[in-house]
């Protein structure tokens, strides 16, 4: 982890509050979008717990904007607000430094930091089925789906629905899983004090493109820590308005890919592992190409689903040889 702040202040405990409490950091980065912001902290400060004592929280945004964009919308939320709330510029541009951030102003006796992205809101119970399956499954990372939402005045593609190209996949709860995201995640803080001195926990090669998330929380799984996911731990992500196009739709297949891909070269460099992938890659260019023509007799989504095989099968091959594909 690499320290910006010298020393992480403590949670402000209430008088008389138990010090047996979990304590839990929760953290977001942010850039150019205090609207939306402010839908995600008013989501937070709607979180109850019902069936666990309720947790000693603290809510951390980093602005990766330099002119601070974001920091009116925290003002104006905080004095409502039932956490503390802890808002702070990270100027160096990239998600990996806004991330490490985030973990460096953590409160240095939290027990977990849970993270989420600025564009989500979460559900009142998010938190707390976080934490019920991370104790029920003596997991070190917890992770939980994120379901995209249409807004009312979006003018939505009926072939985008049919296709179900916004969805994300989703598990069982309690199913192991061999990375996760920061879109919808809580990891132990024990893993921190694992990391070399000044080894900042987001790899910096990822600053530009992403996929800072699912490079560490692979190593992770490569190293031991037990991923588990948590079906009821529910974030809402509205889509934007630019993802309703088929160039995005595509381009995102490509980055996704060929971050799995490249990860996975990474971590397990063995010549059976990447001739795997390859043939997989292989496969996947030659079914989308094989499936075009009859596609374009079955409608858009059809025809879509098979270019998008091509593009995944190109990121597949792309990541073997070091490319990331770009992920906006």
């Amino acid at each position: 982890m690499q320290i910006v702040s010298d020393q992480p202040s403590d949670i402000n405990y209430s008088p008389g509050s138990p010090t047996n409490l979990m304590k839990i950091s929760i953290c977001a980065a942010t850039y150019k979008r205090p609207n939306i912001l402010q839908d995600l902290l008013e989501s937070l400060n709607n979180l109850t717990f019902t069936r666990i004592p309720t947790p000693v929280i603290e809510v951390i945004i980093v602005d990766n904007d330099a002119t601070g964009s974001a920091e009116m919308t925290v003002k104006e939320i905080e004095s409502s607000f039932q956490w503390p709330l802890k808002y702070f510029v990270e100027t160096n541009q990239g998600v990996t430094y806004a991330r490490n951030r985030c973990v460096s102003e953590a409160c240095k006796d939290s027990d977990f930091i849970a993270m989420l992205d600025d564009d989500e809101t979460a559900t009142s119970e998010w938190l707390e089925e976080l934490l019920i399956n991370q104790k029920k499954f003596d997991a070190e990372i917890v992770a939980g789906p994120v379901i995209p939402v249409y807004k009312k005045e979006q003018q939505v593609p009926d072939w985008i629905k049919a296709g179900n190209f916004h969805g994300y996949e989703r598990h069982e709860t309690g199913e192991r899983m061999h990375t996760a995201f920061t879109g919808n995640v809580m990891f132990s803080t024990k893993i921190l004090k694992a990391l070399k001195k000044d080894e900042p926990l987001f790899d910096h090669r990822f600053a530009q493109n992403g996929a800072e998330d699912a490079y560490l929380f692979s190593c992770l799984n490569k190293q031991g820590y037990k991923i588990i996911w948590a079906d009821e731990a529910v974030l809402y992500e509205p889509v934007a308005d630019k993802r309703l196009a088929l160039d995005w739709i595509l381009k995102r297949g490509l980055w996704s890919w060929s971050v799995h891909s490249l990860i996975e070269s990474e971590l397990y460099p063995s010549l059976k592992t990447q001739t795997i992938r390859a043939i997989k890659g292989l496969g996947l260019v030659v079914m989308g190409v094989i499936s075009i023509g009859p596609s374009l007799l079955l409608g858009k989504a059809k025809a879509a689903r098979a270019l998008l095989r091509i593009y995944r099968g190109v990121g597949t091959l792309s990541g073997l040889m070091g490319r990331q594909g770009s992920w906006q």
